[in-house]
């Protein structure tokens, strides 16, 4: 059993991470900036320091950890009204994981776990599933900030005796999800006629119960200090597999209408939405061989049992 300290345990993946490590049988700390949200039996510390400022000063005297998961971070949006998107993503997902790090050090924790993003290396995978130790080349502000993260806590783990971990998930889904996929799930709810039916790019995905999962397996396995790992369903679907797949859980028809690649891009280059159509018809696959091999794992659930699961959530929530 281990005692665990989760940084954004009241956040969608937070949620699901906590559940898993009680359901364990670990003792559970969530932080988080507002009271509330966590699942039964996570002890709440409210921390408002901007960016984790004052962790140190503000840690509580009853509070022992061996391991910390730094989930928190400003994440990926679509359109930012930041005047400078990278310093505002610098400053959360750099400056704040490291003075998790800082804190967690001058505690006594042995492990930090940084929960980082797939987009810290790419936003494709050049014709064969990404590996741990593909050359970065994170295209965005967020996926940078994600990379530098990595570079600093490991430089800092290195220096310090902090083991550090770095989880690199692809699309998280799962009940609660917010973004472009609860956007997929309305349209095709609503039956919809998606622009879909002729992407054949494969991209990776991951259930957020396998994802903590995983994660579980990150905070205990003592083989996995110094790692880095990809994790995914190991079930690449296309968009519009994906879309069939939700459309039949939803009870919805998919009306996917066969629009060529080269006729998206053209739409996208008119409306200035180029980023989000190549993200859209990609193909970003992840090879997840090192977790499997290092730690054993393998995730507990089908990406039909994730894709059910979410679906029978927006059917009764929506």
């Amino acid at each position: 059993m281990s005692q665990v300290l989760v940084t954004g345990a009241n956040g969608f993946v937070g949620r699901a991470l906590c559940g898993a490590l009680l359901q364990g049988g670990h003792q559970v700390t969530g932080l988080i900036r507002q009271p509330g949200g966590c699942p039964t039996g996570t002890q709440e510390w409210v921390h408002t320091g901007q960016n984790f400022a004052g962790l140190t000063e503000a840690w509580p005297d009853a509070l022992q950890a061996d391991c910390v998961v730094h989930l928190a971070a400003r994440v990926h949006v679509m359109q930012d009204a930041a005047a400078n998107p990278l310093a505002e993503f610098r400053a959360t997902n750099v400056e704040g994981a490291l003075r998790v790090a800082e804190a967690a050090r001058a505690k006594g924790l042995r492990r930090m776990v940084f929960v980082s993003s797939i987009k810290a290396m790419a936003e494709a995978d050049a014709g064969r599933p990404l590996r741990e130790d593909a050359q970065p080349q994170p295209q965005d502000p967020y996926g940078q900030s994600k990379h530098e993260a990595e570079q600093v806590l490991v430089q800092y783990g290195n220096a310090f005796g902090l083991e550090i971990v770095i989880v690199r998930p692809p699309l998280v889904y799962g009940p609660d999800v917010r973004a472009n996929f609860l956007r997929l799930m309305t349209a095709l709810s609503k039956g919809l006629p998606l622009p879909l039916g002729a992407i054949s790019a494969k991209r990776s995905l991951v259930y957020v119960d396998n994802l903590a999962d995983a994660l579980v397996h990150c905070v205990t396995a003592p083989q996995a200090a110094g790692q880095s790992f990809h994790v995914a369903d190991g079930e690449d679907l296309t968009v519009a597999e994906l879309a069939r797949s939700l459309a039949r859980h939803l009870q919805a028809p998919a009306r996917l209408v066969p629009v060529p690649a080269s006729w998206l891009r053209l739409a996208g280059s008119l409306t200035g939405r180029s980023a989000q159509v190549d993200r859209l018809i990609g193909s970003l696959q992840v090879d997840t061989s090192r977790i499997r091999t290092v730690l054993g794992w393998q995730p507990p659930y089908t990406t039909d049992q994730g894709l059910a699961a979410t679906a029978r959530w927006y059917r009764a929530t929506h």
